[in-house]
């Protein structure tokens, strides 16, 4: 098994790609394109017409109006369930007293992370990545309620690619096969693509939601937002709005079992501003290699890269979001000064690995 980390799929400018293709688009199908055009040039799409509609109207964003600053050119990548009753406690404290936290994907120890001061842990689902090393309802619930430090417990949970290690995954399958299956992650092999928007695909996550559920996890951690990315450069201008619609669905079927079960997404802040309403679909981001990471670890990212996540980072935090920040360095200078700039801008910082396979406590920077 290995951690399916990605940066963030570089771009020339998300406002102008996404504003250029939709107009095309509109005038291809001699028709007026759905949403308008928002300050800096955003395209907005609205969650109309992708197959989720909200169980409530979904409330302004409250995020400020300043114009977001324009991304850099040259960026580089990084079955339906049951409607039982609740089978996740709350959280054991509110999510934005989360002052620290840990997120390992392989060789976890659960006693050892129950053992450390971490506000927040985000583990897979398994030991072993598939259905045989599923952690059970009572290592969770031992994990949350360690009476040295209750923990909220977030599960990963990829809705962008496919893994083939996965519970779901059929042998034979392969790209066009079943049809959502798309082209493999030349970066991630036996990680594969897929078409999020499809109804079948969209029953798989929500099994695999309920396995998590099932588990008693205080929340799901969201990766591979930034697949709409992929989508939107071959031509599918809905591919933002559809990934919305898809955290949507997780939401209102994970609130349906448990009311505070708690959404965080990985990368891609600028969604927010793309899709009105997606703000308000998530408890909070994680945000990978904002000070460094760039193309390998301890490698600092390019100033430019650094400030059009931070512009968009900014806009959570003043939604009153949680906002975590995953630097991948392990140089003590580097590490501190990561940690000094997230926490000056009021995101909850962790250096580590990037394998993600080892609990990592800095110097300097213990959980308290």
């Amino acid at each position: 098994m290995h951690h399916t980390k990605r940066h963030h799929i570089g771009v020339t400018s998300a406002a102008i790609l996404i504003a250029a293709a939709a107009l095309l688009v509109g005038l291809l199908a001699r028709r007026p394109v759905l949403g308008g055009v928002g300050a800096a040039g955003w395209l907005v799409l609205p969650l109309v017409g992708c197959g989720w509609q909200p169980s409530a109207p979904i409330p302004p964003d409250t995020t400020p109006s300043a114009t977001p600053t324009p991304r850099p050119t040259a960026s580089p990548t990084s079955t339906s369930g049951a409607t039982a009753t609740p089978t996740a406690a709350p959280s054991p404290q509110p999510l934005l007293a989360v002052d620290d936290f840990c997120y390992q994907l392989q060789a976890a120890d659960l006693q050892a992370i129950a053992r450390s001061a971490f506000d927040m842990v985000v583990i897979d689902y398994s030991s072993t990545g598939d259905a045989h090393g599923e952690y059970t309802a009572a290592q969770i619930a031992s994990l949350r309620a360690n009476p040295a430090q209750p923990k909220i417990v977030l599960s990963y949970l990829s809705i962008g690619e496919a893994e083939d290690y996965r519970f779901y995954w059929h042998e034979g399958w392969a790209p066009g096969n079943p049809a959502w299956l798309d082209a493999e992650n030349p970066d991630w092999g036996g990680n594969y693509k897929v078409r999020y928007w499809d109804p079948a695909w969209r029953g798989i996550v929500m099994a695999y939601l309920d396995r998590i559920l099932d588990a008693g996890y205080d929340g799901v951690y969201l990766d591979i937002i930034d697949a709409y990315e992929y989508y939107f450069e071959r031509g599918r201008a809905s591919a933002p709005a559809e990934m919305a619609a898809l955290v949507g669905a997780i939401r209102d079927h994970a609130h349906a079992r448990a009311p505070g079960f708690v959404i965080v997404v990985q990368n891609a802040p600028e969604l927010a501003e793309i899709v009105p309403g997606y703000m308000a679909l998530v408890d909070g981001i994680g945000q990978e290699d904002i000070y460094y990471g760039y193309e390998e670890d301890d490698v600092a990212t390019p100033s430019e890269d650094t400030q059009w996540l931070e512009g968009h980072l900014d806009r959570y935090v003043a939604a009153h979001k949680l906002v975590l920040t995953i630097d991948y360095c392990t140089t003590p200078a580097h590490i501190d000064d990561a940690y000094a700039r997230s926490a000056a801008r009021g995101y909850v910082p962790y250096c580590t690995v990037r394998d993600l396979d080892q609990l990592t406590v800095n110097p300097g920077h213990e959980p308290d």
